[in-house]
């Protein structure tokens, strides 16, 4: 008969091998998840079509920028930027995939947290290990939020050495208007990958939550992405100005007001309180579920 949560094995009977390779501790489990996760090929792919995206822009803006002798001036101030300056293209790659592509691969990888292991019949098994059902959902979520940062600097990276690549490098000129060092601009584009990281925080702790609502995989990726851009959408409508300033995704952009001289930090707190409110709300719901949750498969 195969053990439940709580039961310790009958006398001389070893525990299922799946069982006894779990790890007991918290930074163990930690470290097998993260392994886990980052050998599948979901995750392999998510991360190669994120860092696509950057080499697909920077090779566009250099076509245009060859057809137009440089530029031609018009279009977003990051674009037009790239052409003069490669390290431009870590910010608009990172403006680019933000509002779609990351929380998209995010929400695939969360939704999948809890949900890819009631569906393959391993969740029980992870149960039985010591660690517990909180230490494994904090497990859980260190892994979501180690991809939100993996996937970040996966597009600065990748748009780095495209930008390198395909344009000059030199002094950066800010929105502000004023000129800093290229090592000063390497950091703050560091920092921007840092607060576009932090920001997918929400999306992490609401694709958990769902991944502990049901069994199905395919379901709970499906509508952690699906709650994405439907809170895009609603972001969007100028007649939902009352709500907006408390969806998740409303300061995201806000990234930008590092390259201003002084920086402007309203926007950014903002956006950080409010994934922080996120995390702790969803990721208290997942607690909630998760603790209480019959699983049987």
């Amino acid at each position: 008969m195969s053990r439940v949560e709580g039961q310790a094995p009958p006398a001389g009977t070893a525990p299922p091998a799946a069982a006894r390779r779990r790890p007991s501790w918290s930074a163990d489990l930690l470290r097998s998840e993260l392994g886990t996760t980052f050998r599948r090929w979901r995750t392999l792919v998510l991360l190669a079509v994120l860092a696509a995206v950057p080499v697909l822009v920077g090779v566009a803006v250099r076509i245009q920028a060859g057809r137009s002798g440089g530029g031609d001036g018009r279009g977003p101030a990051f674009l037009t930027a790239v052409a003069g300056n490669g390290l431009f293209l870590v910010f608009t790659a990172l403006a680019v995939t933000l509002p779609v592509f990351l929380p998209m691969a995010v929400g695939v990888i969360a939704g999948d947290a809890v949900a890819g292991e009631a569906h393959t019949g391993t969740l029980r098994y992870l149960l039985v290990a010591p660690a517990g059902r909180g230490r494994l959902l904090l497990a859980k979520f260190g892994t979501v939020v180690a991809f939100c940062l993996a996937g970040t600097l996966v597009v600065a990276l990748s748009a780095l050495a495209t930008g390198a690549l395909l344009f000059p490098l030199g002094d950066v000129t800010l929105l502000s208007g004023t000129s800093i060092s290229l090592g000063e601009g390497l950091l703050r584009a560091l920092a921007i990958a840092g607060v576009v990281a932090l920001s997918l925080l929400g999306v992490a702790a609401l694709g958990l939550f769902v991944s502990t609502l049901t069994d199905s995989g395919v379901a709970a990726m499906a509508t952690t992405v699906g709650l994405v851009l439907t809170a895009q959408i609603l972001d969007g409508i100028p007649q939902l100005q009352a709500i907006q300033p408390y969806l998740f995704p409303h300061y995201w952009l806000s990234f930008a007001d590092l390259l201003r001289d002084p920086v402007y930090w309203d926007g950014i707190q903002r956006d950080l309180g409010l994934q922080a409110l996120y995390a702790a709300v969803f990721g208290s719901a997942a607690w909630a579920r998760f603790t209480t949750r019959d699983v049987t498969a």
